[in-house]
């Protein structure tokens, strides 16, 4: 699943590169939980949950039902 996950990634960072930022899979739990970091400009950006819960969630949920949630982690 996360080779999966990785994959669907790449789909989203050149948007998040093109803003200076990036994002780094962590782990993807058995309980459907994706954990990410955010890096570059999206990290301290005040828009990163915004990013997080409408892009790169709704993304993820959208290719793989099973993913319950997206969550950031430091």
């Amino acid at each position: 699943m996360k080779e999966k996950v990785e994959k669907t990634l790449d789909e989203i960072r050149p948007a998040l590169q093109a803003d200076g930022g990036n994002v780094e899979l962590v782990d993807v739990t058995e309980d459907g939980i994706v954990k990410v970091r955010l890096t570059g400009a999206c990290g301290s950006c005040p828009m990163g949950t915004y990013t997080l819960k409408t892009g790169i969630e709704q993304k993820l949920k959208q290719a793989f039902p099973e993913i319950k949630s997206v969550e950031q982690v430091k």
